[in-house]
């Protein structure tokens, strides 16, 4: 520890002033341990008996405490002194200057084990396949540690990019081969990037008025003026779309057509029509977030918009936060070269590269044809989980909860009778364990469209059934006061089932 000591004086006066001084400034905390007497001398050039001098000064006045066999350390009980001139306290905060205001996320609330969070999009931890990553991983890192434990591209992990591009054509119909790939640390760092490279500040963007608040976040961190678009039982309303761009021409379209968030309604075969033919003549990019495509489970899903893109408009994002865990920060944007090269160069400002021994690991996983696998048995796992809980809702707040099964993702919007006193019930739900996300949390305006969000997917039936029971023992018995309608087209009847967890 080096410490500025005063030219006059007394050594040992010195130092024991040196040390009150960042005591008082706030480089020493109390409970911090100090350098040994010896290590003090050797550094500061003195007799270790003048520091022990200065030591011995500064318990005496408080400043420090001396354990026996531990150390010296700042006293947790400092003494009762102001700060000296041109010093602050400190609990002074270090900076002046604000910084730049962002919405503060969702308030997690208080849990513990046994707290039940339908509020929680994630899948479920318990099953994940740890045995597999970690074989994956080693044999990724025994084989090319050189490679991977250095820098590497922006654009990701080269075998990795060509895994997801296979993987991505296979499954989804996206034509994509490597160089059409970008590997980000989850979906939410690919629309950051990819807004910060092809908007510009004052450009207008369209958005679901039903939504998800980070992607608009990031939207608007890019300079876009947001513009919301109502959503219904069809997913986004096109025509509504086509009229505010009428009024004012619009750059862009952030959109969830496949699993629309947090409604999980499916965009409607015309209007998807309807949406290319507006981008095409327009010259709308669209960026497409289809973040839980794999979980389908009536029917064949949807193909993606950028399946089917003649004019190279559609900048396609997911995630393997749902397939895998959201702590392995893995997503990918897909587009035409040329715009990913412009991409990974604002992903290198920011990021540099994302973790290649991990990308590596991911990229043996989908080679040897294990996340397919392992996507499968988690299909019929949710689905089960889903209609348990649909089945659960039905017997026991069917006159309050309306809740139809949703043909995708891994959670469900249910509609919630308008003389509930929804903030009562799902704070007494809270209270008993069980947290739910209200329908305000992804209005546009802040309104509540009477709606609740309830994830399965990490949760068995036994526990869906209990978190339902305790969701039927709290709900109200009196009747709400008015509930205004939500605004910006994101009324309560936007979507018969799902919603999407909050991911990235």
């Amino acid at each position: 520890m080096w410490l500025p000591l005063a030219p006059d004086g007394p050594r040992f006066a010195a130092i024991a002033g040196a040390i009150t001084a960042e005591i008082r400034r706030g480089r020493l905390v109390p409970g911090e341990r100090l350098p040994s007497s010896r290590a003090l001398a050797t550094t500061l050039g003195v007799h270790r008996n003048t520091v022990l001098a200065a030591l011995a000064e500064l318990e005496a006045q408080g400043w420090i405490a001396t354990r026996p066999a531990q150390g010296t350390f700042v006293s947790t009980a400092l003494p009762p002194t102001g700060p000296g001139p041109g010093l602050r306290p400190p609990s002074a905060p270090g900076f002046a200057i604000p910084p730049v205001p962002v919405a503060p996320p969702p308030a997690t609330p208080p849990t513990d084990r046994r707290t039940v969070l339908l509020s929680a999009g994630v899948p479920d931890p318990r099953r994940f396949p740890v045995d597999l990553l970690a074989r994956a991983w080693r044999r990724a890192v025994r084989r090319r540690a050189p490679t991977l434990l250095t820098y590497g591209p922006p654009e990701g992990y080269p075998p990795l990019r060509a895994a997801l591009a296979a993987w991505i054509r296979r499954a989804r119909g996206v034509a994509a081969s490597a160089e059409h790939v970008l590997v980000t640390r989850g979906s939410q760092m690919a629309l950051d990037v990819c807004a910060r490279a092809l908007l510009r500040p004052g450009d207008r963007v369209a958005v679901e008025a039903l939504g998800y608040r980070p992607a608009w976040d990031a939207l608007r961190l890019a300079g876009a003026v947001l513009v919301p678009i109502a959503v219904d039982r069809d997913g986004l309303d096109v025509a509504a779309l086509a009229r505010a761009h009428a009024r004012s021409p619009l750059r862009a379209l952030y959109t969830t057509p496949h699993h629309q968030y947090p409604t999980t309604v499916t965009m409607s075969a015309g209007r998807r029509l309807a949406l290319a033919a507006l981008a095409a003549r327009a010259r709308l990019i669209v960026l497409e977030d289809d973040y839980d495509h794999e979980f389908h489970y009536d029917g064949h899903p949807v193909a993606p918009l950028a399946a089917a893109d003649p004019t190279g408009q559609v900048i396609y994002i997911g995630t393997l936060s749902k397939v895998l865990a959201p702590g392995l920060r893995l997503g990918f944007a897909i587009a035409p070269p040329p715009v990913i090269a412009a991409v990974a160069r604002w992903r290198s400002a920011m990021d540099r590269q994302g973790d290649l021994a991990m990308e590596a690991a991911v990229a043996e996983l989908i080679g040897d044809g294990e996340l397919e696998r392992h996507v499968r048995k988690m299909r019929v796992l949710y689905q089960a989980r889903r209609d348990a809980l649909v089945a659960a809702l039905t017997r026991q707040l069917g006159g309050a909860v309306t809740a139809t099964a949703p043909r995708g993702g891994i959670s469900l919007w249910a509609e919630v009778a308008p003389d509930l006193d929804l903030a009562a019930w799902l704070a007494a739900a809270a209270a008993r364990g069980v947290v739910v996300a209200p329908g305000a949390r992804y209005t546009f305006d802040g309104a509540e469209p009477g709606a609740l969000r309830l994830v399965f997917a990490p949760h068995t039936p036994a526990e869906l059934e209990r978190a339902v029971a305790v969701l039927a023992a709290t709900r109200p018995r009196t009747p709400a006061t008015s509930r205004r309608p939500s605004g910006s087209g994101s009324g309560r009847r936007a979507g018969p089932s799902g919603s999407s967890p909050p991911r990235r």
